[in-house]
């Protein structure tokens, strides 16, 4: 063989190589699981009983936070209870009064491993007509 055959045979391997290596790299993200991740958002008059979206996680804690929050009765109290989304229905856990986030504060509230499962959290739940807006919602788990 010529060295110049050589070296094209060389280089077109290399090429097959690198694109093999980039192929199984590309395979191998796309084949990572899905991992449960935090999120932020905020509640505009939100109504008794009103309801965050769900989310799911694997049996870790779940810590709510609100900063910025006002109601329309000056109550400047916030009750947050966790939900857990079941067929039938949703168990409570225990309500969490907040009222640090009304001085410009953050409230938060911490609720041990529940098992694995969708989660999501109710503001004033059983109250009677306090609407509550917050600035920030942060739910980390």
């Amino acid at each position: 063989m010529n060295t110049n055959f050589r070296a094209a045979v060389n280089r077109q391997g290399r090429r097959i190589a690198i694109a093999g290596i980039g192929a199984v790299a590309t395979v191998g993200i796309a084949a990572m699981p899905a991992q449960a991740a935090s999120w932020t958002s905020s509640i505009t008059g939100g109504a008794p009983g009103f309801e965050s979206h769900r989310w799911s996680d694997d049996g870790a804690s779940n810590n709510i936070q609100f900063t910025g929050c006002r109601d329309d009765y000056q109550d400047k109290t916030v009750g947050v209870t966790l939900r857990k989304d079941v067929t039938g229905p949703d168990p409570e856990y225990s309500t969490a009064q907040y009222t640090a986030c009304f001085g410009g504060g953050t409230s938060s509230g911490t609720w041990k491993s529940k098992g694995s499962g969708d989660f999501y959290f109710a503001v004033n739940y059983q109250y009677n007509g306090v609407h509550v807006w917050v600035t920030k919602v942060g739910v980390y788990f």
